[in-house]
């Protein structure tokens, strides 16, 4: 599960089957309690939507045959195709975490081919944190326990991370104050004292007037010379700008600032913690170095009860350089922009695909031009347990294995707890896992690509400098703490060559709203499902939208008729309803419904990056409501 918290579970299956899910009370992070979507995992796994069989496209229809059959034809394609390996595109999703599951960078690499760079998810913020601190880090999540404020940037507390939103509640039963600045939509209410609203992509104007008042206070720490390689600049930079104009840009008042300002230079220590959705923007890389930039000038960097938080490395503390074994750098192609990529790549074009992990139609902007790339590639396959809008373009459906299927060992993007996940049921059907399918197929080639013992594998990755365990100690105990310090940068000695922090010294205006398309669409995660992964059943058709009550898109909508929602890449059939608390400018809808089942918002969302680490920015896109005639052909 592409998830933070990575949680330690307790898994009992009963007489007749059925699977029940219940959180780790031993482990420090999980606690005892998991999420509803990890409860409903076991529905996911007995699912009868699940693909059981190989699966091939014949004639514009399914048909299932033997996996021989299936492994011969990937093994007669890869051969064709060997001689331009470039001419083969790898596209792994982080939907698949987990040791093993890297296991096709290393096949892939070893034949060659294409690969993608860049993320549908957090790539610009975790840039912009290697760019101001020179690595990523962060303090251990219950260090959040010695805060006296919290300033929550955007981070949806009520469906992104249980386990960090109980220790912001056991913070505020302590007397810690907590602060969520959130363009709304977000469930931030019973976790906070005070609700900020911001324009959507805004934040860094907001972070900046703040850190502005620092300097117009003088409350910086006079040292800072020492520990910030940039300082002067950054502060002749921000001077330059006044806190009323940067606070013209992101709709937020004086008042608010003021408190910002106040808990900032007097409430310490602060934990900033910093959500991913303020990054999904053009200038995304910004919005998160000003806000480190704020925690660092206001001394709540380096310091128990501070830090800034965001996603970490979730790999980082296993080592995986038995993946990295052969092959040269080859193509890569931009995963947000993968649909373009795939129809411009050229000497080589783009002839075979695998894709594994990821669901890339659905999940990446531009949805029907993906669809669109997929046709044009004379062989796809697809590894998945479920038809999906990318499987269903496939030529070849390989069915896979999901968590609590397959041994593996996993980590967390949140926490430094390495996890060993055992197998507690068998597969349905012939599904198989992701290293199995990969080594019997590499078995077939000639010369052939052989895969490490899945063993060697696992025990390779616990060879790191930061794990003091053995494989059966983690299969017995199922789990170890990696040995990382719990104050991240304390001293303020950063991990630049020079020790020194940087800041940044841009500053982009956000772009004006078009006339015609005058609402961000903001693609919020869901409470009851991780991204793609809903089951068909469960698909919201037509998808419900929401605008705040006071929306001007209200005005020339007759709730009485078939509402559209429209981007310049088409239009697709919605339900209107309001939300409180959502900026008058943003249309919010819950992200992952299927294309194939007459959803999928991505569909609307152009392509574009963010303005640094490739990522996608998502949240730039901007449509309109409008009614229909019922008659429309959608396009």
């Amino acid at each position: 599960m592409d998830c933070p918290d990575a949680c330690s579970l307790l898994v009992s299956v009963d007489p007749d089957g059925g699977i029940s899910i219940a959180g780790n009370p031993d482990h420090p992070v999980t606690d005892g309690f998991v999420c509803a979507k990890i409860r409903d995992h076991g529905r996911r796994l007995s699912s009868p939507h699940r693909i059981l069989r190989p699966l091939v496209k014949r004639e514009g229809r399914w048909r299932t045959i033997s996996w021989d059959d299936a492994l011969d034809l990937c093994a007669e394609r890869i051969e064709r195709y060997r001689r331009e390996p470039l001419s083969m595109l790898y596209f792994h999703g982080e939907g698949a975490k987990g040791v093993l599951k890297q296991a096709g960078r290393l096949f892939f690499s070893r034949l060659g081919a294409s690969r993608v760079r860049g993320s549908l998810c957090d790539a610009a913020g975790y840039r912009a944190c290697l760019s101001d601190f020179g690595s990523r880090e962060s303090n251990d999540p219950g260090d959040i326990l010695n805060a006296r404020t919290v300033v929550n940037w955007g981070k949806d507390l009520s469906r992104s991370s249980v386990h960090l939103a109980a220790l912001v509640q056991r913070v505020r039963k302590r007397g810690a104050r907590v602060i969520t600045i959130s363009p709304g939509g977000d469930g931030n209410g019973p976790f906070s004292d005070i609700l900020v609203s911001i324009r959507p992509g805004t934040d860094r104007f907001l972070a900046a007037a703040v850190a502005r008042r620092f300097i117009e206070l003088n409350g910086f720490d006079p040292d800072i010379e020492r520990y910030a390689g940039n300082w002067p600049v950054f502060r002749a930079f921000l001077e330059k700008h006044s806190s009323e104009s940067l606070l013209a840009r992101c709709d937020v008042t004086s008042d608010n600032m003021d408190e910002i300002l106040r808990v900032y230079r007097e409430c310490g220590p602060v934990a900033t913690v910093i959500g991913a959705g303020l990054q999904r923007y053009g200038f995304g890389g910004e919005n998160v170095r000003f806000i480190n930039a704020l925690a660092l000038i206001s001394g709540n960097i380096g310091c128990a009860g501070g830090g800034s938080y965001f996603h970490l490395n979730s790999l980082r503390n296993l080592n995986l350089s038995w993946t990295k074994e052969g092959g040269e750098k080859t193509r890569a192609l931009r995963m947000p922009l993968i649909g373009s990529d795939m129809l411009d790549a050229d000497d080589p074009p783009i002839r075979m695909l695998w894709s594994d992990g990821s669901n890339m139609v659905n999940q990446a902007p531009n949805s029907r031009q993906i669809a669109g790339a997929l046709d044009r590639i004379p062989f796809k396959v697809a590894v998945d347990a479920f038809m999906t809008d990318t499987a269903e373009r496939a030529d070849l459906v390989l069915p896979s294995t999901l968590m609590l299927e397959q041994e593996d060992i996993v980590a967390s993007y949140m926490h430094d707890y390495v996890q060993y996940v055992r197998t507690v049921v068998d597969p349905p059907g012939e599904a198989r896992s992701d290293f199995r399918i990969l080594s019997d197929l590499g078995k077939r080639l000639s010369p052939p690509v052989i895969l490490p013992d899945a063993e060697d594998c696992l025990r390779a990755s616990l060879d790191s400098p930061c794990l003091d365990v053995t494989l059966e100690a983690l299969r017995e105990r199922g789990f170890a703490r990696a040995q990382r310090p719990s104050v991240a940068y304390e001293g303020n000695r950063f991990d630049h060559p020079d020790g020194k922090y940087r800041f940044p010294e841009m500053l982009h205006d956000a772009p004006s709203l078009p006339a015609e398309f005058p609402l961000h669409l903001l693609t919020l995660v869901r409470r009851d499902a991780m991204h793609s992964q809903i089951l068909p059943d469960d698909q919201d058709v037509p998808p419900v939208v929401r605008v705040a009550p006071d929306s001007a898109a209200l005005r020339a909508i007759d709730t009485q008729k078939d509402v559209y929602m429209v981007s310049p890449l088409g239009r697709m059939k919605v339900r209107l309803a309001t939300l409180s608390g959502l900026h008058p400018r943003v249309v919010l809808c819950r992200r992952g419904d299927w294309m194939k089942g007459g959803a999928g918002v991505n569909q609307l969302v152009e392509e574009g990056l963010t303005d640094m680490g490739t990522g996608a920015p998502f949240y730039d896109q901007c449509v309109r409501l409008e009614n229909g005639t019922g008659r429309e052909e959608e396009r």
